[in-house]
């Protein structure tokens, strides 16, 4: 059997090198800031293609850039 694999956002690093705020992405993609804090954060449990596609759009990259996928054992503790 695998090991189970997390997915880890790094939303807020992508943000961070394209010098953006959540607020512009915000007005930029049409989701709340709510909502794309708590993707950010890792919190949400789903998001929509159309919003990951706009995410990408108005960033200019790719998901790869946005979501990564690590083994459950190399979570940080909290």
């Amino acid at each position: 059997m695998s090991e189970e694999q997390l997915i880890h956002v790094r939303l807020d690093v992508v943000l961070a090198e394209r010098g953006m705020t959540l607020a512009e992405l915000s007005r930029m993609v049409g989701v709340s800031p709510v909502n794309l804090s708590i993707l950010k954060n890792g919190h949400a449990r789903a998001i929509r293609f159309s919003t990951l596609r706009a995410i990408c759009e108005a960033l200019n990259c790719d998901v790869g850039d946005l979501l990564t996928c690590h083994p459950a054992s190399m979570a940080r503790v909290s």
